[in-house]
């Protein structure tokens, strides 16, 4: 178990949560290794929009590794090696909207997959219930902001990292988009003795904290890999979204809105009493009610 599934209280939650069974999350990244030994049980689809591997919309072969990584953090499975996700049960969309060994993209590739996921429909009418988005740019799209907010029309929680250029100052912003849109579940870093990462965006649209720092992962070589961003934060507030949907539906027995997910999922975060930009409510804590 990574330390930083440990710190966030994954597993205190999982008996209520059934690890998140089902419940389905969209990975907008670098693509995957989908026949990672971790992955390949949690996989229900795959979507490229790159124009890597000349555009085959079923080839998300990652390059980077740093969506294999992502992918793994949220919901790599149970099986006796490896390591274990926030949400081993938890059912993964892979949409490659970035390309190549250095992860870059167009804003139109990640429009185009946040449209996608939002629309999609699983082989028994499953939808997507989060959006996972570890990535950014100091752009603000207002296409990308419309995908964003036509997406949480439909019920779905986006999570989006902050961004990774932080000064340390409470008295500057940094924006990172669709990171610092206020729709989105903005995630700042922290490392796993939960000091704010210094190089966590810091603004006022931070939702919550995650480990960010030293994060141990999946990795395109069918290995695995050790790496720092609120790029790894992210994914722990998304495997961590997926456990909330699945016990608080349970328990409410209906299917919650997504404001009402965002409450759930912030009543469940621990103050570290840094000022709001770089922490918003705190970090994150599977283990409260």
């Amino acid at each position: 178990m990574p330390p930083g599934v440990k710190l966030i209280n994954a597993p205190t939650a999982w008996q209520k949560s059934d690890k998140g069974k089902d419940i389905v999350v969209a990975v907008l990244d670098t693509g995957c290794k989908t026949d990672h030994v971790d992955l390949k049980d949690r996989i229900i689809g795959v979507r490229n929009f790159t124009t890597d591997d000349n555009s085959d919309p079923n080839n998300v072969s990652d390059y980077a590794g740093h969506g294999t990584h992502v992918a793994g953090t949220i919901a790599a499975t149970e099986n006796n090696q490896g390591v274990l996700g926030v949400a081993p049960q938890a059912k993964l969309l892979i949409v490659k909207v970035l390309a190549g060994k250095k992860g870059s993209g167009a804003y139109e590739w990640i429009i185009n997959g946040i449209n996608y996921a939002a629309n999609w429909k699983g082989p028994n009418g499953e939808k997507v219930r989060v959006i996972s988005m570890s990535l950014g740019g100091p752009q603000d799209v207002p296409e990308l902001h419309e995908a964003v907010k036509n997406a949480i029309s439909k019920g779905v929680l986006v999570v989006c990292a902050a961004g990774n250029s932080g000064d340390n100052r409470p008295d500057t912003d940094e924006f990172d988009y669709p990171g610092a849109y206020q729709e989105v579940v903005e995630v700042g870093a922290v490392d796993l003795n939960k000091n704010i990462s210094r190089f966590s965006d810091s603004n006022l649209n931070v939702d919550l904290v995650a480990p960010g720092e030293g994060i141990l992962s999946t990795y395109n070589n069918g290995g695995y890999a050790t790496l720092s961003g609120t790029s790894m934060a992210t994914p722990h507030v998304s495997g961590g979204s997926a456990l909330i949907i699945k016990q608080s539906e349970k328990e409410f027995e209906r299917t919650l809105s997504e404001d009402e997910i965002y409450a759930q999922l912030i009543k469940r975060t621990d103050s570290l009493g840094n000022s709001k930009r770089f922490e918003g409510n705190g970090i994150l804590n599977l283990g409260k009610e």
